[in-house]
């Protein structure tokens, strides 16, 4: 088998219904010809999600679909994790379930893949509904990048941006991320610690520390509901954790300090700003974005 798409699922059945819905109906061909496959992981929405996406892939007979049930929620990484281990593919796709798929590119990623052995990760070109273009690659999140993202530098492409063309980069976002196999496997896959957010940065730099390449790959029509799964308070507080847990284990004694003063510093001024404007969103935002340090 050429591809194995991994998505995971957590109390927001319709979104992935019409995921794969979407994927069905570019890879049709594909998918019965046992070149592509579709592992849905939910991580235990205690809903009726499951019996949801177990009848829909019945009812409409599509081939090579699976709906994986986690018994706990472990995370993003964790999740993925646990697809990629039942997939059969020689590459494995990451897409998020608030994405619709409106051309081959996922097909084509593989293909091109193919030919360049060099390439251990290659990311997707994401697009907003509307068409423009999201962001798909990051800078590493040194101090100099850190302090640029916690200054509000992503707005203005200062972290993220989207190349016009293929190019090396430094890492690709985790909702249209694909790897070679042997790699997942060689790099043990997701650090499982790393509940939500900032994992596939972490593992885009885990590949570099074992001298591999990651790249990105524009020529894709995936279109991408920011945080469709999550809130935003949720992604924030995550961040702030996951950001000073990745310079815990990747980065000096003194970075680490650093960067949790940088943290705590810009959590107390969002959090006075939010007292004065009396905006309790930014008060509880960054309160529970301290609490999480």
């Amino acid at each position: 088998m050429l591809l194995s798409i991994i998505t995971l699922n957590y109390k927001k059945p319709e979104l992935t219904l019409a995921c794969m819905q979407s994927l069905n109906e570019q890879f049709s061909k594909e998918f019965a010809a046992d070149q592509i496959e579709l592992l849905i992981v939910d991580n235990d929405s205690q809903d009726d999600s499951v019996k949801i996406l177990r009848r829909e892939i019945e009812t409409k007979k599509y081939k090579n679909m699976q709906v994986i049930a986690n018994p706990t929620n472990a995370g993003f990484g964790a999740g993925c994790n646990t697809g990629a281990k039942a997939s059969k593919g020689e590459f494995i796709l990451f897409q998020n379930n608030d994405t619709l798929v409106k051309d081959a590119g996922p097909l084509k990623m593989a293909l091109y893949m193919q030919e360049h052995p060099e390439i251990a990760i290659l990311g997707g070109q994401m697009r907003n509904f509307d068409g423009t273009l999201q962001a798909s690659t990051g800078k590493f999140y040194t101090l100099r990048y850190a302090a640029l993202l916690l200054l509000g530098g992503q707005r203005f492409g200062l972290v993220d941006r989207s190349p016009e063309r293929i190019e090396k980069v430094d890492w690709v976002k985790g909702s249209l991320l694909m790897m070679r196999r042997e790699v997942f496997t060689e790099l043990a896959g997701f650090d499982e610690k790393i509940f939500m957010y900032t994992e596939d940065m972490e593992l885009c730099y885990r590949a570099k520390l074992a001298g591999h390449a990651v790249y990105f790959y524009p020529d894709v029509q995936v279109l991408h509901k920011d945080q469709g799964s999550t809130n935003k308070t949720f992604a924030i507080v995550n961040i702030y954790k996951n950001l000073l847990y990745f310079y815990k284990k990747h980065r000096s004694k003194a970075e680490y300090q650093l960067m949790r003063t940088m943290l705590v510093a810009k959590a107390r001024v969002l959090i006075s700003v939010g007292k004065a404007s009396k905006k309790t969103y930014l008060v509880e935002t960054y309160e529970k974005a301290l609490a999480a340090l």
